[in-house]
């Protein structure tokens, strides 16, 4: 169980994730994003999350590096993920989205490259590109997201290599049982993304009751229930007293009578798309 923000997780290739990281979904490009970067590695953090979707990878760049020098930690000391959007996946186009991501980035490699989505007919040549990119040791690990378990077996019939990661929508109304499950069996770590729900979980009777026990907010409390699960979580924030206080969640533990409460509060509810129904 991860004890503090530095906290790293064994990927099934040897590679080390932590546990905890910042995401930057909707974060538009310009100072607040380069502050909040900045401000979560100044903060401990040491995972970044970002996508070319996103159209923010200069910004994230230069908040790195930013980071970096008023943490006074080198690059080896972070973990840096970006996604190949859709538009990109075929072998060739992905090698090419990658490069331009670095090259966006300001950065040499990074340490994990997902597939954005499970895109019908496509993610199989994308993920051989993938797989040409960590073998040549271009990217320290590889790995896909919003895969469902189906999505999972058929890349992995043709595949040379595993997904170390499958990152997906999790939070207390998409539990995602049977992916982790899944996952859990073929050594594949599963991440949450929008883990708060984009903050419609909130305000929820059941979770504020578990909170005030503890002396925690509502957001900690879904965030350690992540952690205790074995999800790796990424919670999206501008606000440095959100992102301070986000990680805040080293320092308590949810009994399981909470852990079971958080669970039964499933309603199969997402806030993104559906990975079997996608049309972008």
């Amino acid at each position: 169980m991860a004890s503090s923000l530095q906290d790293r997780v064994t990927l099934n290739n040897g590679t080390k994730m932590p546990w905890f990281g910042l995401g930057v979904f909707k974060v538009e490009e310009g100072p607040e994003l380069v502050e909040a970067v900045k401000t979560a590695i100044k903060h401990g953090y040491r995972s970044i999350d970002t996508a070319a979707i996103y159209g923010n990878e200069e910004g994230v760049g230069q908040g790195i590096r930013e980071g970096m020098k008023e943490a006074g930690i080198t690059r080896e000391e972070l973990f840096v993920t970006s996604k190949v959007w859709n538009s990109d996946l075929g072998y060739e186009t992905a090698i090419a989205a990658y490069e331009l991501s670095l090259k966006k980035l300001g950065l040499e490699y990074l340490d994990l490259y997902l597939i954005h989505w499970p895109v019908e007919g496509k993610y199989k040549d994308a993920w051989k590109g993938l797989e040409k990119l960590y073998q040549d040791g271009k990217v320290k690990a590889i790995g896909v997201s919003n895969f469902q378990v189906h999505h999972l077996k058929d890349l992995m019939e043709d595949a040379q290599v595993k997904p170390v990661v499958n990152q997906v929508e999790l939070h207390p109304h998409l539990t995602q049982e049977e992916v982790r499950a899944y996952c859990k069996e073929q050594g594949i770590q599963v991440e949450a993304w929008s883990p708060l729900m984009q903050g419609q979980l909130l305000d929820h009777p059941v979770l504020d009751e578990i909170a005030k026990k503890h002396n925690k907010t509502i957001a900690q409390v879904i965030l350690r229930w992540d952690l205790q699960h074995e999800v790796i979580t990424i919670p999206k924030s501008v606000k440095e007293q959100r992102i301070i206080g986000n990680a805040q969640v080293f320092d308590f533990e949810l009994i399981e009578e909470e852990m079971v409460k958080i669970d039964e509060l499933n309603q199969n509810k997402r806030v993104g798309p559906d990975p079997d129904h996608i049309d972008f």
